[in-house]
């Protein structure tokens, strides 16, 4: 007795093909996708570079730095 309600389990042929497929359409959805303004890289503050704060004085005197 053979039971037709199982699903068939696909081939590794019928796996891969499905992948390629699942990968060439991710890649035309990312052609879609609008490109970040250059004024958002902008938007980031400057660093104000490093500074020896008491925290960072009591680190290396913990530390023996």
């Amino acid at each position: 007795m053979t039971d037709n309600k199982t699903p068939k389990s696909p081939t590794r042929r019928e796996f891969f093909k499905t992948a390629g497929l699942g990968a060439a359409a991710g890649a035309v959805a990312g052609l879609g996708a609008e490109p970040v303004p250059a004024q958002a890289a902008d938007a980031v503050p400057e660093s104000q570079g490093y500074r020896e704060t008491e925290h960072v004085k009591r680190y290396y005197e913990l530390s023996k730095f």
